[in-house]
C-alpha cells in the first residue's frame, strides 16, 4: 500500500525507539536500566486519581465540550493567575489530549504551505515533526553549549525571512534542562515582536526547576508579548500525570477557536475523566508536585559530579526538567566508535542501559539521560557506563 508522503517523511521518535528497545531486552530476562524515557517514576498522586474515580462513579463519562469541560478552563486560569500573574478568559483557553496534541492542534491551525517556524536546537524531537506535518519549514538554530544551549538574539534576528511565522521557546528545556532568565527572555521576546512573531511558549516543565532557580514565563513581561505568546503547558509532568493526556494553551481566541474547531473533528474532546483529575490537580494541593521536585533535584545533584568524572565526558548542568545532556564526542572517540549513535547501541547490548542519542535532538555529539528513575538505578547505570568506557579505552 502506498503511504502518504506526510508519514513516509517523518522521523521516528529515538527516544520511542530506544525505549522499545530496551523492553525488548528486559522481556528477554535481561538486567535493562532505562535512562531514556520522559516521564516521572512516581504514581500519579491519590487526591487525582480519587478525584477521576469519583467523576465516573457520578456518571461523568460522556463527551465534553472540545475544548475541555468550563470547570477545568476555569482551574487553567486560576493557575496561570496564581503561578504567572497572568490573565485569560475561558474563550483563551483550549484543554487537549496532552500537551503534544496541542502543539499539533496549534500548528494545524496556524501553518500553511512553506511557512516557517524558528526551532532552536537541542530541540524536542516532535517540534520539525509537527512542523513538517503541517505542511510548514522547520528552520534550525544551534544553541551552542557555551551559552547553555539557549536562542540568542541575534540568532533569532539572523534567522527571521519574510516566511518566519513563529519561534519556539522551550524552557526548561527537553533535552538539555536549560532554562531563560527575564532578561534574556525579554530581548528574545523584543525581535518577535519587531518581526510580528507568534511566540510559542513550551512550559510543561515549570514546575521542575532546581537551585533556588524560578521559572519565568516570556507572557508574564509585557502585555504586548502575552498577546503576542501561546503558552503551552499541562499536567503530564507537573503531576506525574502522562499517561492521562492533558494539556493546554492560553492564547489569542481567534487561533483558540481554530483549534477548537479542528479538535471536534479529530479527538472530540479530551477524555472526561482525565480532566476531572486535572482539576483536581489544579485546585488541591497535598504536597506531592513539590516532594518529586525534591526527589529529582537530590537525583541531578548526586549524580552529576559522578557523570563528569567519566573520561571524556562534559556537561552542562541543568537548571529543570529531569535530563541530563552531556557531550560524549570524545568519549565515543576514545571508545574508538565513529558516532554517537553506535556507541549508543553498543552501551545497549553490552552494559544493558538505555540511553537516547542527542542526534534525535538535533545534536549529534550527545546523549539525553533521563534521572527520572531512582537514584540507585541512576547511580547504578553510571557505574555500568564508566565501566563501559574504561573496558574500550583499555581495549
Amino acid at each position: 500500500m502506498k503511504l502518504a508522503k506526510r508519514v513516509e517523511a517523518l522521523t521516528p521518535s529515538s527516544t520511542l525507539a530506544i525505549t522499545a528497545k530496551a523492553k525488548e531486552l528486559k522481556a528477554a530476562g535481561h538486567d535493562v536500566i532505562g535512562l531514556g524515557a520522559g516521564e516521572p517514576d512516581f504514581n500519579t498522586p491519590q487526591y487525582i486519581i480519587d478525584a477521576a474515580v469519583k467523576s465516573m462513579e457520578e456518571g461523568h463519562t460522556k463527551y465534553t465540550p472540545a475544548a475541555g469541560l468550563p470547570a477545568l478552563k476555569e482551574a487553567v486560569i486560576g493557575k496561570l493567575k496564581q503561578d504567572q500573574g497572568l490573565d485569560y478568559k475561558a474563550s483563551e483557553i483550549f484543554v487537549g489530549t496532552g500537551a503534544k496534541h496541542v502543539l499539533f492542534t496549534l500548528f494545524q491551525a496556524l501553518l500553511d504551505e512553506g511557512d516557517e517556524v524558528i526551532i532552536p536546537t537541542p530541540y524536542w524531537v516532535s517540534y520539525p515533526e509537527q512542523v513538517k506535518l503541517a505542511s510548514g519549514e522547520p528552520i534550525y538554530v544551534t544553541g551552542h553549549e557555551e551559552s547553555g544551549f539557549k536562542l540568542t538574539p541575534d540568532q533569532l534576528e539572523k534567522a527571521v525571512t519574510n516566511k518566519t511565522k513563529a519561534v519556539i521557546i522551550n524552557s526548561p528545556s527537553n533535552p538539555t534542562g536549560a532554562m531563560y532568565s527575564p532578561d534574556e527572555l525579554k530581548a528574545l521576546g523584543d525581535v518577535a515582536l519587531k518581526h510580528d512573531l507568534l511566540i510559542v511558549s513550551d512550559e510543561i516543565y515549570e514546575k521542575l526547576i532546581y537551585d533556588g532557580a524560578s521559572h519565568t514565563s516570556i507572557a508574564e513581561l509585557s502585555p504586548e508579548l502575552k498577546a503576542q505568546t501561546f503558552v503551552i503547558n499541562g499536567v503530564s509532568k507537573s503531576h506525574s500525570m502522562t499517561g492521562w493526556r492533558i494539556g493546554y494553551a492560553a492564547g489569542d481566541q481567534t487561533l483558540i477557536k481554530a483549534m477548537t474547531n479542528l479538535a471536534s473533528h479529530s479527538t472530540s474532546n479530551p477524555t472526561t475523566s482525565a480532566q476531572y483529575g486535572a482539576i483536581a490537580a489544579y485546585t488541591k494541593e497535598d504536597g506531592s508536585v513539590e516532594t518529586m521536585r525534591q526527589a529529582f533535584e537530590e537525583r541531578l545533584n548526586a549524580s552529576y559530579e559522578k557523570l563528569i568524572q567519566i573520561p571524556g565526558v562534559s556537561c552542562v548542568k541543568p537548571q529543570g526538567a529531569f535530563y541530563l545532556f552531556p557531550n560524549v564526542r570524545e568519549t565515543v572517540e576514545m571508545c574508538g566508535f565513529t558516532d554517537v549513535d553506535s556507541w549508543v547501541e553498543a552501551l545497549l547490548e553490552e552494559e544493558k542501559v538505555a540511553l537516547v542519542p542527542g542526534s534525535g535532538f538535533g545534536s549529534p555529539d550527545n546523549v539525553r539521560l533521563s534521572y527520572a528513575t531512582s537514584l540507585d538505578q541512576f547511580l547504578a547505570a553510571l557505574e555500568r557506563i564508566e565501566r563501559f568506557v574504561l573496558t574500550k579505552i583499555k581495549g
